[in-house]
C-alpha cells in the first residue's frame, strides 16, 4: 500500500538538516525498492524545510516505523510528521487507474 510521509522541519534547522543527510540517505538507500518518491520541500529561497516521501510498504504501522527510524527523527528535526494513505492517479505522465 502506498502512503505519503509529509515532515515539516523546526524553524532554524537547516543546519540540524545538513548534518544528518549523510545518515538519512544512508538509511533511505536500505529501503531504495520501497520508495515511489522521495525528496526535500523547499522554501521560498529554495532551501530545504521538510520531506516528502512516498513509499510503498504493508499497513501504516510499516509507515510509522520507517519514519520513525529515519535518522532525520533521530536528531528531532521534524515540527510534524503526517502520513496519509495515498494512492496514485497519475504517474510517469499517464493514467494509473
Amino acid at each position: 500500500m502506498l502512503f505519503a510521509i509529509i515532515c515539516s522541519d523546526r524553524p532554524n534547522s537547516l543546519d540540524t538538516r545538513l548534518a544528518a543527510r549523510e545518515a538519512h540517505l544512508r538509511y533511505l538507500s536500505t529501503y531504495v525498492d520501497r520508495i515511489v518518491h522521495a525528496g526535500p520541500m523547499l522554501d521560498l529561497a529554495g532551501r530545504a524545510c521538510g520531506s516528502l516521501l512516498i513509499i510503498d510498504v504493508e499497513d501504516r504501522a510499516a509507515a510509522e516505523g520507517f519514519a520513525a527510524s529515519d535518522p532525520y527523527a533521530d536528531v528531532n528535526l521534524f515540527e510534524s510528521v503526517v502520513i496519509r494513505g495515498y494512492r496514485a492517479v497519475f504517474r510517469d505522465g499517464a493514467l494509473a487507474e
